[in-house]
């Protein structure tokens, strides 16, 4: 009988840079390398591009898989089961290392390839496989990968299964159980419970949430939230920008729908926002009203806002990268003056994302909130809902699957410890079926 070993890379210390080694007997699956914003965003000086990965490593941008280089075995497969940066951003700095093809659902295999070709330091040869929802793809002999459709903050979002000899492997980094969602059907609960009816032997899952009771709201919530305020501007004649999550489509789309409502001309900023939300359209899985546009570069930004100036903020909506302070996005520009628009009195900004829970980002918007307040603005805040699962949707999803072992990530101990609670109702005690584990942690599943 094969032994089943899960490696903790990264993204067991903190909220960033997942990634998580599963080796069966000696064939190994990486699941996610993602990145830790942090360091990124703190510095104005990173040109990620042209780093090499030891230094990103060093700085704690990255996970640090020189981890790997003990494991015996071959890896077969690197899986990703969404395109958030905390999950795919480093692919293009450490895929090189394993001679293995990357599977991912079609829009998150659409931006890892865009990643590969802005890279400047590393020649990135890994073949890319695009994998729907509900698909299965064969590995090895032994090893079947299978993707079970869940909702979550970005589209085309999915929950990875192993299939092994001794059972499954379920990576559950992110979800939630959102049965109404704005884009994209519900999550495939019938086909979790036919999983937990085959044998899971190992649950590896986020921890984000655990101290909300209850569901996650649906983004339908967020929708209505969002169109109540911006219904509240149909006769405004001062600015209104929206900053939200550029990956948040289905809430990018219900934002340029109301735009259209109170006869606004809805316009996307940002780099970022330009990467998802057209890539989103290419692959047709968003339609965005009809004189949406999206502009990314700082030229076409600045030349966009004359046009606003020149024609009337009235006409326009906005919505802008930078609801977290970070430098160099739109919302951060247009604070500190850098944009051909100014904030005067009266100007509405609505923050539609709430803040990833770290000191960078806490102080990063503290800033920009004091510098749009100064020069006037009204500042309209908590219109979203999470993309990560509560309390009561971890718990469903241990009733479905059962798993023989549960191994928290996704977060620092104070939130992984959650799962000790939520297991014990179960009957699971924490270092028996239980198992917190840190970065560069190495754990052989009892047999």
């Amino acid at each position: 009988m094969v032994d089943i070993e899960v490696i903790a890379v990264g993204g067991y210390n903190e909220v960033g840079r997942n990634m998580t080694a599963v080796r069966v007997g000696k064939e190994i699956v990486i699941f996610d390398i993602g990145l830790y914003l942090d360091p990124i965003t703190g510095s104005n000086n990173v040109d990620m591009e042209n780093m090499h990965s030891l230094d990103l490593i060093q700085m704690g941008a990255i996970p640090d898989d020189t981890v790997m280089n003990s494991v015996e075995g071959t890896v077969k497969a690197i899986v990703c089961t969404h395109g958030h940066l905390d999950h795919i951003g480093a692919i293009q700095k450490l895929a090189h290392r394993y001679n293995c093809p990357i599977i991912s659902t079609p829009y998150t295999n659409e931006l890892i390839k865009q990643q590969i070709e802005g890279e400047r330091k590393f020649s990135v040869m890994n073949k890319t496989f695009a994998l729907k929802a509900g698909g299965k793809y064969t590995i090895s002999q032994s090893l079947t990968l299978e993707f079970i459709r869940v909702q979550h903050s970005i589209i085309d979002s999915v929950m990875a299964v192993l299939h092994t000899p001794v059972g499954c492997v379920v990576y559950a980094n992110d979800f939630k159980f959102d049965m109404t969602p704005v884009i994209g059907e519900a999550p495939d609960l019938a086909r979790m419970r036919e999983i937990g009816k085959q044998g899971v032997k190992v649950l590896i899952v986020e921890s984000l949430n655990l101290d909300d009771r209850g569901y996650s709201p649906s983004e339908q919530v967020a929708r209505l939230r969002v169109r109540d305020a911006i219904m509240r501007c149909e006769d405004d004649k001062n600015a209104v920008i929206v900053s939200t999550f550029a990956s948040q489509i289905a809430r990018i789309k219900t934002i340029t729908e109301c735009a259209r409502e109170i006869d606004r001309i809805p316009v996307l900023l940002g780099r970022s926002m330009e990467r998802y939300n057209t890539t989103a359209e290419v692959l047709k899985q968003v339609a965005f009203p009809q004189g949406t546009s999206i502009y990314g570069n700082r030229k076409t930004t600045d030349r966009m806002l004359r046009r606003v100036l020149k024609e009337g903020k009235d006409k326009f909506l906005l919505v802008a990268t930078g609801h977290q302070g970070e430098p160099g996005s739109m919302l951060s520009r247009i604070a500190l003056n850098e944009t051909p628009l100014k904030i005067e009195k009266g100007d509405k900004i609505l923050f539609s994302a709430n803040i990833i829970p770290t000191p960078t980002n806490y102080a990063q918007r503290a800033e920009v909130d004091r510098l749009l307040i100064r020069q006037g603005a009204r500042i309209f805040d908590g219109l979203h809902v999470t993309g990560h699962a509560y309390y009561q949707e971890h718990y469903d999803l241990l009733a479905m699957l059962n798993p023989e072992h549960i191994i928290p990530s996704h977060g620092p101990f104070s939130m992984k410890a959650g799962h000790v609670t939520l297991g014990s109702e179960f009957g699971y005690a924490l270092n028996k079926e239980i198992h917190i584990m840190q970065n560069g942690d190495r754990l052989v599943l009892p047999k």
